[in-house]
């Protein structure tokens, strides 16, 4: 076996006390599985599980003990039936004994690849270590302990703990949690280990790492403090973005039984002349070219070689700056690690000196970056100190990209204060507002949920686990969302079961409405060859087609007048529009003449409620652009219009929704007061007959 591949031994507790978590391990199990088929299809991986009645394993046959011990499956090749085998773990019936399935797990480790392989071997114990472990035949626990970790040392074996508690049962002995406890965080003092605790299936899900990446530096070299004083440093890469795994294209053109068939598409391009479509253009004839404008600038290699910028690999320090001036949304990118060069003592030494003078003085220190020669880009982040608190760590920094001027894209919003007072919440609902906020913290007792650490991506889970489906049943759809995939992409039902009192509070205090999905359109284009079926049904031409198709494909046509189907989003959409500053003037008027038209040529009372939704999306427009004169001399118009017509109807109609004139309260143009817009009714109000 190479390097880079993995033998992995899975030590499962199926006790009594783990029957309850035992569907997510095998969900845990099972993705864990997948992903190796995708990522790493050479690697080997042996199930052992521990606490059930049967005892099956060499150590038993060879030595005695390791009782209720069981080897599910021995060290192989990843395949499918390795998933189906953890995804039906037997139920255990008595208490097991992690330290036995521990060393049983090392025992199929050196057994399988002795000291010849020298790549990757890791053991994963999966438990909620609530049993209490037997005492060994000589020495204490502890001794134990110690000697398995310098045995893994010896052996290059590093291990994982994920150890499952979630709410402990009544039932649950605290010595004995406490002893386990101490027991399992006695390893990384030891070994190369790594222990989570676990409290719930989300969790659990995303605490086993299912790729181990080696680490591998971007930057080996001096970071230059002054030109008379360099650290020597390594950099690492210290986040990265998961991405999907390449698909690639697959030919089924060559028969299934022959087995040296490699299924690979190949690509060829041809470049041919525009004034001769039939001449194929060789490379040596062709050249790169670039749209300025109308025209294409044609740019020869040479040329673009000369004009490229070659910055010279290092990186300098710029100079310090305090923290609070770089906040956090600045950093781009992934996170970065620099570590001193290991072995250099001065180096560690340095780096540690600096880093410490820093957190003291709440300092950052601005860099310029050139990762490589002949890198095209220079990078310029933010080195932030990062202080060891275990003493056999060295203090390192983290190194975040921050943004050039042409990347920062400065949002305005308007201010709340600049809308009318009746626009602006009350302390009632801003306090509603407030606790409604509150309601959705996810850190509400200091324990955050959803960790970034221990919470998968649910679009990758679920990618892959269609992904060992369609390998079985090339036919099969894709399944339902897994349930705890669903609690990190949809909201939780206990929660709002929970806090209730807080959305009712909430909803009473506002308006509510369902906010409904437009149907997207979908794209048919004429390279899609249809199929037989739809040649038969189709019944139109290519010309007819083209037409459809260029009318989906075509962009939103923009409102140029308000037409009667939908007048006032015509308004909304016609007041919105920034081409031009006569757009504004131009629609008001469009509205005044709409609602001019409804009170004077119509005597219908019918009508009056349509008239009435215009001068509200009038008036609402009118205050958001500042143009309440407009607003107010024609509502005033429309009054003197009734008086004049006679149309006392109209007018007591108008009274009773208390339209008002805009007043200076909610627009700042305005000349009105608020008494004067109150009393615009009482003014005009005819005088009845007698």
């Amino acid at each position: 076996m190479a390097r880079n591949r993995e033998g992995m031994v899975l030590l499962l507790d199926v006790g009594p006390l783990m029957h309850a978590m035992l569907p997510e391990v095998e969900k845990l199990c099972s993705m864990l599985i997948q992903k190796k088929l995708v990522y790493g299809k050479n690697d080997e991986v042996g199930v052992v599980v521990f606490g059930t009645e049967e005892t099956n394993n060499e150590l038993t046959v060879e030595v005695g003990g390791y009782d209720h011990v069981v080897v599910l499956q021995n060290i192989k090749v990843v395949d499918g039936d390795l998933v189906e085998a953890v995804q039906h773990v037997p139920r255990g019936t008595v208490n097991g004994d992690f330290l036995d399935a521990i060393i049983v797990g090392m025992d199929m480790l050196i057994k399988k690849y002795r000291e010849t392989y020298k790549g990757k071997k890791r053991l994963c114990l999966i438990t909620n270590a609530l049993c209490p472990i037997k005492d060994p035949f000589e020495g204490t626990k502890e001794d134990q302990v110690s000697t398995i970790a310098e045995q893994m040392t010896a052996q290059g074996m590093k291990m994982e703990s994920i150890v499952v508690r979630g709410r402990l049962s009544q039932d649950a002995d605290k010595t004995i949690i406490d002893e386990n406890d101490r027991l399992l965080n006695l390893f990384p003092k030891k070994t190369c280990t790594r222990t989570v605790y676990v409290d719930s299936p989300t969790s659990l899900l995303g605490a086993l790492k299912t790729r181990k990446i080696t680490p591998v530096t971007i930057f080996r070299g001096d970071l230059e403090i002054s030109p008379k004083m360099k650290i020597k440093v390594w950099v690492y890469k210290k986040t990265q973005e998961e991405k999907f795994p390449t698909l690639k294209k697959y030919s089924d053109k060559a028969p299934r039984t022959d087995k040296f068939a490699t299924h690979q598409i190949k690509v060829d391009y041809e470049y041919k002349s525009v004034g001769e479509s039939s001449r194929v253009v060789p490379p040596e004839q062709r050249i790169k070219g670039y749209r300025y404008g109308p025209q294409v600038v044609p740019v020869s290699p040479d040329v673009l070689d000369a004009v490229k910028f070659k910055p010279e690999k290092g990186v300098k320090l710029l100079g310090f700056t305090d923290a609070t001036n770089i906040p956090r949304h600045y950093y781009m990118k992934d996170v970065c690690s620099f570590i001193a060069e290991p072995g250099n003592a001065r180096a560690i030494l340095a780096v540690s000196a600096v880093a410490r003078a820093m957190k003291e003085m709440n300092k950052v220190a601005i860099l310029r970056c050139v990762w490589r020669q002949g890198q095209q880009s220079v990078v310029v982040g933010v080195l932030t100190p990062n202080v060891s608190e275990n003493d056999k760590i060295p203090d390192s920094f983290y190194f975040n990209v921050l943004p050039f001027a042409e990347d920062l894209r400065e949002f305005q919003f308007s201010s709340f204060s600049s809308f009318p007072a009746s626009w602006q919440p009350n302390e009632q609902q801003q306090e509603a507002a407030d606790y409604f906020v509150q309601m959705l913290d996810l850190a509400p007792s200091g324990k955050e949920e959803l960790q970034p650490d221990l919470t998968p991506n649910p679009v990758l889970e679920r990618f892959f686990h269609h992904l060992e489906l369609k390998s079985k049943q090339p036919d099969a759809a894709v399944p339902p969302l897994d349930e705890t995939l669903r609690k990190i992409t949809e909201l939780d039902l206990e929660l709002v079961t929970e806090k209730k009192s807080a959305i009712d509070a909430f909803c009473r205090c506002f308006e509510v409405k369902e906010n409904p999905k437009l149907k997207k359109k979908t794209r048919h284009f004429l390279r899609d060859k249809p199929s037989a079926s739809s040649d038969e049904d189709c019944n139109g031409d290519v010309s007819d087609a083209l037409a459809v198709n260029s009318v989906e494909m075509a962009p939103p046509v923009k409102v140029e007048k308000i037409g009667d189907l939908t007048p006032i989003q015509d308004f909304e959409a016609m007041m919105s529009r920034r081409d031009s500053p006569e757009w504004v003037g131009k629609v008001i008027k469009e509205m005044k003449d709409k609602i001019s038209l409804l009170v004077e040529y119509s005597s219908e009372s019918e009508l009056y409620p349509k008239a009435v939704e215009f001068l509200v999306a009038l008036r609402k427009g009118c205050i958001l652009e500042q143009e309440p004169k407009e607003y107010n001399d024609f509502l005033r118009h429309l009054c003197l219009l009734c008086d004049k017509k006679g149309n006392r109807s109209f007018f007591q109609f108008l009274a009773s929704k208390e339209l008002t004139l805009i007043p200076k309260s909610e627009a700042v143009d305005s000349d009105v007061t608020d008494d004067e817009a109150r009393s615009l009714f009482v003014k005009t109000k005819p005088k009845p007959e007698d």
